[in-house]
């Protein structure tokens, strides 16, 4: 295998890729990229057998051929190189690499001991903008739990039915729903649960130009995203088996109170609320009066915080404490202006909404 290829798209290529390569792994291929070389192009694969990558790239290809190298190895003499790069693999998978007065030379190891990459059938799969799903993930992905003894809430609940795209995350104690509008057959029609790292690495690769087909199998899915500059990356991750909760249950019913707070002007406020919060003491309460609504937080050890915010509200003052965290993520999720808080009693779960589709519960904790 011989190539030529211009320091920018290998860089590309190989950044796309490497953050799935584990450094502690007992496979040695499991920390090479694997290099597959024909027609105009060079494409690059990483994998830790959960999740894997692949992005392909421009390259004057002058024999084609595909080896595996260090990729750790290999993107640190790339980075570090000027000017067009020559890559040529001999029959021993050592491969060498020129560029103006450099040379290196690394020892990889044969292509096909690389792990293939599984099909998909064609019958489920789904078409959108980089754009959209992009948007969704980033008002679901923080809501992920992080508790490894519940594994189904380790990820992202895609729901693909009744022409409607629905991401939902949660960790038991707040819930992000999101759903968009697509155009989705009868066959393609299912659920799955992709799990926090694949959803890490979309949050990283989307685009905000360009589309995204999604397939899926019983144990996998793959997203393919694609821009107009011939540039693509194909992701495909192993799914989390299970059933993931009934969330419909956990949507409170119609609220007593409604009230629109500009999210920019709530978020700062929190934000500072949050500073005199503890370990111990982690709650800030919201007490709604008459046209403005007030922040407090109190923890012994440290002080307290109080912040007063002119809002339109004209209902019986109510009082409620939440975790200062489980509001300021969602809130910095969203780009609107205007957001909503629903509220029912100081014991009921709260919502955040926003006029579109997006629907946040958060459970309240006990008022000191």
């Amino acid at each position: 295998m011989n190539l030529t290829i211009t320091k920018d798209q290998i860089i590309a290529g190989l950044q796309a890729v490497q953050n799935v390569v584990s450094t502690r792994t007992t496979l040695p291929i499991l920390s090479n990229v694997l290099l597959r070389a024909e027609g105009g192009h060079v494409e690059f694969t990483a994998t830790d057998l959960d999740v894997t990558v692949a992005c392909k790239v421009e390259a004057k290809v002058g024999k084609p051929g595909a080896t595996t190298v260090p990729v750790k190895k290999l993107f640190g003499i790339v980075r570090e190189l000027q000017g067009e790069i020559e890559i040529e693999t001999d029959e021993k998978n050592v491969t060498s690499i020129r560029s103006g007065g450099s040379y290196f030379k690394i020892h990889g190891l044969a292509a096909d001991e690389f792990p293939p990459l599984p099909k998909f059938k064609d019958d489920k799969k789904v078409a959108l903008p980089q754009e959209t799903v992009k948007g969704m993930l980033k008002k679901t992905s923080f809501a992920v739990s992080t508790d490894e003894s519940r594994y189904v809430l380790n990820g992202i609940f895609i729901s693909l039915k009744d022409h409607k795209m629905t991401l939902v995350a949660t960790d038991g104690r707040r819930l992000a729903l999101v759903d968009e509008e697509v155009d989705i057959s009868e066959k393609s029609s299912g659920e799955f649960i992709v799990p926090a790292k694949a959803v890490n690495e979309l949050n990283r690769l989307l685009l905000d130009k360009g589309d995204v087909e999604i397939k899926f199998g019983e144990n996998q899915a793959s997203f393919s995203l694609k821009d107009d500059k011939g540039f693509s990356v194909l992701l495909i991750t192993k799914l989390i088996e299970g059933n993931y909760p009934n969330y419909r249950q956990v949507i409170p019913g119609e609220p007593k109170e409604r009230i629109a707070l500009n999210r920019e002007e709530l978020v700062q406020a929190l934000r500072r609320a949050e500073i005199m919060t503890s370990e111990k003491a982690n709650s800030v309460k919201l007490t709604f009066g008459k046209n403005n609504l007030t922040i407090t937080a109190n923890s012994p050890e440290v002080g307290e915080a109080r912040e007063t915010l002119a809002v339109n509200y004209k209902g019986n003052e109510i009082a409620i404490a939440f975790n200062p965290r489980y509001l300021i993520d969602p809130l910095n999720a969203l780009t609107v202006d205007e957001v909503f808080i629903e509220l029912i009693d100081e014991l009921s779960p709260g919502v955040l909404k926003i006029n579109g589709p997006f629907l946040y519960v958060v459970m309240p904790m006990r008022l000191n």
